[in-house]
């Protein structure tokens, strides 16, 4: 069985994503697949290469041939350089910056307004401020009503009295 290491396209339009599978050469691009053995993500800047090396190297060593652009992305990881003897194997991959995790830029947040307020920013939701509002309005339409039972049972004890 003739096997090709291919790109399989996943992803939405305008938002290509590849994964770099082996497969039959018979089968269609999005078909199915032997083996998956890496991620490609072009849109990101570097572009996000990931290969599984050992898988790759194993594969073209028992015969699979790369496609055209995953002998590029080969070429770029150092796989296809190991493969073939060649020198370069550690490859031309690109990695990103790390970024800051939230929490760091978040403790580094409270360290500059060290100086600010120490109350906590942190604002009553609607709902409780509407419910305290009815129960407070209801507080006082109940006191508003004792107070006029109270002033007509005075009243009506006056009657009685006359």
């Amino acid at each position: 069985m003739a096997v090709k290491i291919k790109l399989q396209r996943l992803g939405k339009i305008r938002n290509a994503q590849y994964r770099v599978v082996v497969a039959d050469a018979r089968t269609r691009r999005d078909g199915k697949y032997i083996e998956n053995i890496g991620i490609y993500h072009p849109k990101e800047e570097p572009s996000l290469i990931r290969i599984d090396s050992e898988r790759a190297q194993y594969w073209l060593g028992v015969g699979a041939q790369p496609t055209e652009p995953v002998l590029a992305l080969l070429k770029i990881t150092g796989d296809w350089q190991k493969h073939k003897g060649l020198e370069g194997a550690e490859g031309s991959l690109k990695v990103a910056e790390e970024k800051p995790s939230k929490l760091e830029l978040f403790n580094k947040a409270l360290e500059e307004a060290n100086n600010g307020p120490t109350a906590e920013a942190i604002t009553e939701k609607r709902k409780k401020a509407k419910e305290e509002a009815e129960a407070k309005a209801a507080a006082e339409a109940a006191a508003s009503e004792e107070a006029s039972e109270s002033s007509e049972s005075s009243e009506e004890s006056e009657s009685e009295e006359n």
